[in-house]
């Protein structure tokens, strides 16, 4: 007999049951993992380094500080920040997939990237760490796969000192109709074009825009980190509000 009160959650445009996410995200990003630098060049034409430059621009990072990178998959924010911290910091990329681990464990090492960084598969909302841990967490491009994201904001604030900051940079909604129209159409027609081309995996690309248009919008995100306890929380759009960064303090 099925049971019919088992919670679910969206899984894309789909229902699934709640336990079953985990697993669902995880086979996309094994999928993904090889292809993945190449594919976020394709898809956003190379923007996507700039929004991630930003987002380091605005974490306060300094030599010496401790790191969090949640879903830091390939590494990007992870090897700049290393160089930022400096022998006496230390960087922690944190993935719940081992194979986007694997790829950033690779690419950092051929980066020369390793001494100062630690690996750490960890699921988002029961992070392995002790409480007042990191001057500062990221979460770029990983939020809206989490199951339950207020119980992933809880978990950062948590590990968060007293004083630190969270930066989350997210696909978000459009701030005009036309721009809205056009992503829409990019997203849903030519993403998975891409994905069937580029990574043989058409199916993995179309869930990625799915999980985009089912994540929060800026103001219901921005809410959720209130509502968890961070302070002075704000966002800033980026590329017409395609890509938002919400940064929030603990204090």
């Amino acid at each position: 007999m099925q049971d019919d009160t088992k919670k679910t959650t969206h899984f894309g445009f789909k229902e699934i049951p709640e336990d079953e996410k985990v697993q669902a995200v995880a086979q996309v990003f094994h999928s993904v993992a090889a292809k993945y630098d190449i594919m976020n060049d394709l898809m956003s034409g190379g923007v996507h380094r700039l929004w991630k430059r930003h987002t380091i621009s605005q974490s306060g990072i300094r030599a010496g500080n401790k790191v969090l990178d949640i879903a830091g998959g390939t590494g990007d924010l992870t090897l700049k920040f290393s160089r930022l911290v400096g022998s006496e910091g230390q960087v922690i990329l944190a993935d719940i997939n081992d194979s986007m681990l694997k790829v950033g464990r690779d690419k950092l090492a051929n980066h020369g990237a390793v001494g100062n960084v630690k690996f750490v598969q960890a699921n988002a909302e029961e992070l392995p760490f002790p409480d007042n841990t990191f001057d500062c967490i990221t979460i770029a491009f990983g939020l809206r796969n989490v199951t339950n994201k207020s119980k992933a904001l809880a978990s950062m604030y948590r590990v968060l000192k007293p004083g630190g900051r969270l930066l989350v940079l997210e696909f978000s909604k459009p701030q005009s109709e036309l721009l809205s129209k056009a992503y829409d159409h990019y997203s849903f027609r030519l993403l998975p074009t891409m994905g069937k081309l580029i990574a043989n995996d058409a199916e993995s690309y179309r869930y990625l825009a799915e999980s985009i248009r089912m994540h929060p919008d800026q103001e219901t995100l921005k809410g959720m980190m209130d509502e968890v306890g961070f302070e002075r929380t704000q966002f800033q759009n980026l590329t017409g509000g395609i890509v938002a960064l919400h940064k929030g303090f603990k204090f």
